[in-house]
C-alpha cells in the first residue's frame, strides 16, 4: 500500500508503554494464526499419501512373473497396533446414484510395514493355507513405494465414490503404524456389509513385463472360507473395472499374466478367499517396467487409474 496522502503522519509519536505491550500481544496473536493457516496449507506431501517408510524386499509370495502377495488384514498384536479408524465409514459427500451403498477400499500394504517386521511375518489363516499377516509390498528402482501408491490411488478413488453417493471405508488410511493383516482386511469388508470391495495393488515383476490386472477369487471351500457365492459377481465386478481401465489410463492388459485378458484368476490370496461380498484385486502397473513406473508415479496418472476404477465400481453397482 502507499504511505502517501493527507492521511498520513510521517513522524507519528511512539505508543506509550501499555500501547506498546497491547501492540505485541496482538502480534504474537496474528503470527501464530498465520503459523497455524501455513501448516495446514502445506501439511500434505503433494500427493495426499503417508510419508514412506523403505518399501522392503517384495513378497516372494508373488503371482507369476514376481507380483507381491496380497494383503487384507488381521486382529492386533500384543497391542502394538492402534485400532484401524479407517475402517468406520465417512459420511456419504452427497446424494447420488451409489446412495445406500458401500464400498470398501483396501490400500494394499502399510508403509510403516517395514518397522514391522516381526508382526507382519507372523502368519494368519486364508481357509485353503496359511500365509504371512502382510508384507512390505514393492517399489520402483527409484524407490517409490507400493505402499504410498495404493494410498494415494485408494484417497482418490474414495473422493470419487464419495462424489457419487457411496459410503465408503479404507482399511487403512495411514492411520495405524501397520498392517492390518490380510484377514482382517478380508473381515473389514465382510462386517461392513459392502457392495464391493477392491484392493489396489501394484506389481514387482520382471523388468520386461508391463500392464494392469485384476484379480478374481477362485473357488475355495476349505478352513472356513467359501467363496462359491462370490465367484460370479466378483467376475463381474472385476471386468468392469478392467474395461474402465484401458479407457481412463490408455494402459494395456498385462503381457505376461492372463492372456492379454487383463483377468487373472487365483485361491491363493488371504484377501479374496476370506471375503463373503464380491472383491477384487488391482495391479495398477508393474513398478519394475520403467515405462509403467513412469505412470505409476505421475499424479495426474493416479487420477486416472481412480477414475478407471470408480468407473468399474459404479457400472457394476448400478447394474
Amino acid at each position: 500500500m502507499s504511505y502517501e496522502g493527507p492521511e498520513f503522519d510521517p513522524r507519528p509519536s511512539p505508543p506509550s508503554r501499555r500501547g506498546r505491550r497491547a501492540l505485541i500481544a496482538a502480534l504474537v496473536v496474528a503470527l501464530a494464526a498465520a503459523g497455524v493457516a501455513v501448516q495446514r496449507a502445506v501439511g500434505g506431501d503433494g500427493d495426499g499419501a503417508a510419508p514412506a517408510a523403505s518399501s522392503g524386499s517384495p513378497d516372494a509370495r508373488a503371482t507369476p512373473g514376481g507380483s507381491p502377495g496380497a494383503a487384507s488384514g488381521s486382529p492386533s498384536v500384543s497391542g502394538t497396533s492402534s485400532p484401524p479408524a479407517s475402517s468406520t465409514a465417512r459420511p456419504p459427500a452427497k446424494r447420488g446414484p451409489l446412495s445406500g451403498k458401500v464400498v470398501v477400499i483396501d490400500p494394499g500394504h502399510n508403509t510403516g510395514n517395514a518397522a514391522h517386521t516381526a508382526e507382519i511375518n507372523r502368519t494368519v489363516r486364508i481357509g485353503n493355507g496359511a500365509k504371512e499377516c502382510d508384507t512390505t509390498g514393492t517399489s520402483t528402482d527409484a524407490g517409490y513405494a507400493e505402499a504410498k501408491f495404493t494410498l494415494d490411488v485408494s484417497r482418490r478413488l474414495r473422493a470419487l465414490l464419495e462424489q457419487q453417493g457411496a459410503t465408503v471405508r479404507l482399511t487403512q488410511d495411514g492411520d495405524r503404524p501397520w498392517g492390518p493383516c490380510i484377514d482382517e482386511r478380508a473381515r473389514i469388508g465382510n462386517e461392513a456389509k459392502a457392495d464391493a470391495v477392491v484392493s489396489v495393488h501394484a506389481d514387482g515383476s520382471a523388468a520386461g513385463n508391463r500392464g494392469f490386472h485384476v484379480i478374481l477369487p477362485g473357488t475355495v471351500t476349505q478352513g472356513g472360507a467359501d467363496t462359491r457365492g462370490i465367484v460370479g459377481p466378483s467376475r463381474e465386478l472385476g471386468e468392469r473395472i478392467a474395461g474402465n481401465f484401458v479407457r481412463a489410463t490408455g494402459s494395456a492388459p498385462s503381457d505376461y499374466v492372463g492372456d492379454g485378458t487383463g483377468l487373472v484368476t487365483r485361491e491363493d490370496l488371504g484377501g479374496l478367499n476370506l471375503s463373503k461380498v464380491p472383491k477384487v484385486f488391482i495391479e495398477c502397473g508393474n513398478m519394475r517396467n520403467g515405462k509403467d513406473a513412469a505412470l505409476l508415479t505421475s499424479a495426474a496418472w493416479r487420477q486416472k487409474a481412480a477414475q478407471g476404477i470408480s468407473g468399474g465400481i459404479v457400472g457394476f453397482l448400478r447394474g
